[in-house]
């Protein structure tokens, strides 16, 4: 039987508590003398000294008087944790799903009860569709007030089951360290994910006695050599082969062994829906992204593969196009699937080989082993990766602003290991298909295709990666539901830098409403502010671009601030997708 892996980092001996560190050299201890020695704490210290335990060295949340003795207690452990203050819990929980996107760990997130926590739904939905490990921690109300509907009361056992791959609430806090360390295990494990707990006002103020757990270690996971013969000959048969790469779990480590792989075995690989770094879009063996940017030939050398192998994706709607790429639920093409997950495999599409293995187990395998390749297969590869190269090139658009000249320009100037953040929008499309990502982790989107994203991705992505560069590309309306992230980007020092898409409208629903109700537009425009001015009065540097020819200089002058930077690219409303483009 397979096991999952849980954690892809190890811990530190340093982190552990003292209470771990035994001199072999003494008398083994029974449990009563050990509890007897471990000093009684509250259930709030008990909960931060376990988040310490198992690596957590930044938070991110909205304080609240639910979680108060929380607060306190991280008081204590500023030079281990650092709290970040949110303006907003939808930005708090997105900032946690984010993090853990750049560190492969869990991120944390703590909000205060009923409000609180139902703002932060949004980004355990993403975590959820995005199998990022995230942890919630969660004020509840006072143990003898719940089911009394009192003040902000809410069960979030049944609110978060569909959002969550687990939800608890602790009642006892001498149970904190065995369900803390239980809810690090569900984030981790197979396909990760979001984990709640529920922690009441009065549970956290208690004092007990309890022993902390101890960090998990990671285990090791592979493929079995039948099924490593299997898709080895699968493959050496394949006239029109294809990989689909996506999915969690991935590392610059396994990056460099995907190129190795496809290299080997001469196969284009194509990315899943906002996956495009999981390989160097350099590459040659790299021939374009499938989702809202796909070209219409990477479309059909999907439908024409003859072998497609789906490395980590779970091959979503956005993906296959509405399920229109595979037919469901069993596909033309005789299908590989390698997901960590094994309830994922054959749950839309029958695979004729299904393993349940991270990415990078499978791909260590394979390499083990020597590939091979045709020259039919060679000549198809270079004309897919032609084909992407076309598509990728700026094209001429009526208009004072080019936004793919923009881009054009910003991903040749900025440093190859730029990490770019985006929410949801049409806008976004246009970065997904002229930008381009070099290394592991570069892309923090969410698959969940959730506005709002971007900015406290960006604020995140820096606190996580101080010594690399991040641009945040937002829409107007993306970028108003997050504004007051602005405010946490400058207290806490995170140099990013943001662009602005402004259009004046929700222009993903626009362009549906004009196609599917022509001449009827109807709630979809929009008042902005003066988003630059905006910004300088947070302290940022603040620039408005409404000519292609201005965006060099601004870009110059805003790399050149000390802070943050915003540019607003003002657009025609006329310029709502890349239809066409």
């Amino acid at each position: 039987m397979l096991i999952p892996i849980l954690l892809r980092t190890p811990w530190l001996a340093s982190r552990v508590p003292a209470v771990f560190m035994e001199d072999s050299s003494s008398p083994p201890l029974n449990g009563n003398s050990i509890m007897t020695s471990l000093p009684e704490r509250s259930g709030a210290r008990l909960l931060v000294d376990q988040l310490l335990l198992h690596g957590v060295e930044m938070a991110f949340g909205v304080p609240g008087e639910s979680y108060l003795a929380v607060l306190d207690a991280l008081y204590d452990s500023q030079s281990r944790l650092r709290l970040i203050t949110c303006r907003h819990e939808a930005g708090a929980a997105n900032m946690a799903e984010a993090y853990a996107k750049l560190t492969g760990r869990p991120g944390v997130c703590l909000v205060t009860r009923g409000p609180g926590a139902t703002q932060a739904s949004v980004g355990l939905h993403t975590a959820f569709q995005d199998s990022t490990p995230l942890l919630l921690l969660v004020g509840q109300v006072q143990r003898e007030a719940l089911g009394r509907e009192a003040f902000q009361e809410v069960n979030y056992l049944n609110l978060f089951q569909e959002v969550s791959k687990w939800t608890c609430e602790i009642q006892d806090p001498r149970r904190i360290p065995e369900l803390v360390a239980h809810a690090w295990q569900v984030a981790l494990s197979g396909r990760p994910g979001p984990v709640v707990l529920a922690l009441p006002q009065d549970m956290l103020t208690e004092t007990c006695v309890a022993r902390d757990a101890a960090p998990l270690r990671p285990l090791s996971v592979t493929p079995t050599s039948g099924d490593l013969d299997e898709v080895e000959r699968r493959l050496r048969d394949a006239e029109r082969p294809l990989v689909i790469v996506g999915g969690s779990l991935w590392s610059e480590a396994t990056r460099m062994e995907l190129q190795t792989f496809a290299e080997s075995w001469g196969l284009p690989v194509a990315a899943s829906f906002r996956c495009q770094d999981r390989i160097d879009n350099d590459h040659l063996c790299y021939v374009g992204e499938l989702g809202t940017s796909a070209s219409p030939r990477l479309r059909e050398r999907v439908r024409e593969a003859d072998v497609l192998l789906a490395l980590g994706a779970r091959l979503g709607e956005m993906t296959t196009q509405g399920y229109t790429l595979l037919e469901v639920p069993v596909p033309q093409q005789a299908l590989i699937h390698i997901h960590p997950r094994p309830e994922e495999l054959n749950s839309v599409y029958h695979a004729e080989v299904g393993i349940p293995v991270p990415p990078e187990a499978f791909l260590k395998a394979m390499n083990a082993r020597a590939g091979s390749s045709t020259p039919a297969r060679t000549q198809a590869l270079q004309a897919a990766r032609a084909e992407y190269e076309r598509h990728r090139s700026v094209p001429e658009l009526e208009g004072p602003l080019n936004l793919a000249w923009v881009l054009k320009h910003l991903r040749e100037v900025m440093p190859r290991d730029t990490i770019l953040t985006n929410g949801a929008g049409n806008y976004a499309a246009w970065g997904s298909r002229f930008w381009e990502f070099h290394q592991h982790p570069s892309q923090i989107g969410p698959t969940s295709g959730a506005m709002g994203y971007g900015l406290p991705a960006a604020v995140a992505s820096k606190l996580a990666c101080p010594e690399r560069e991040v641009v945040c590309l937002a829409g107007d309306g993306c970028l108003s539901m997050a504004l007051g992230e602005l405010g946490t980007a400058v207290q806490e020092e995170a140099r990013i830098l943001v662009i602005v898409v402004n259009n004046g409208m929700y222009g993903t629903i626009r362009t549906h409403q004009e196609r599917d109700y022509p001449g009827r537009v109807h709630g979809t425009d929009l008042k902005n502010p003066d988003f630059a001015g905006l910004a300088r009065s947070f302290g940022m540097s603040g620039e408005c671009v409404t000519q292609t020819e201005e965006f060099p200089e601004a870009l110059a002058r805003a790399r050149s601030f000390a802070g943050s930077a915003l540019i607003e690219l003002r657009l025609p409303p006329q310029m709502l997708s890349l239809k066409g483009v």
